[in-house]
């Protein structure tokens, strides 16, 4: 597995059912196992990929769309 994205919570989560949606297995881990989970959705947390899918994510997600302009 392979990191692809790191931060809040509300935004891992989102991601990870986006990367889904997408055919992606993407998992979510907490960077700090250890803390509470209390629910707080500023809690931060890293979004991990198989290694296969970490080039075909990236373009998805963060490559210029030009059909957006």
């Amino acid at each position: 597995m392979r990191e692809f994205f790191t931060g809040p919570v509300i935004k891992t989560e989102l991601l990870v059912v986006w990367l889904e949606k997408h055919g992606i297995a993407a998992v979510q881990e907490f960077t700090d196992p250890e803390a509470p989970d209390d629910g707080d959705l500023d809690r931060e947390a890293k979004v991990l990929l198989p290694e296969a899918d970490y080039d075909r994510a990236w373009r998805l997600f963060y490559a210029d769309r030009q059909d957006e302009l």
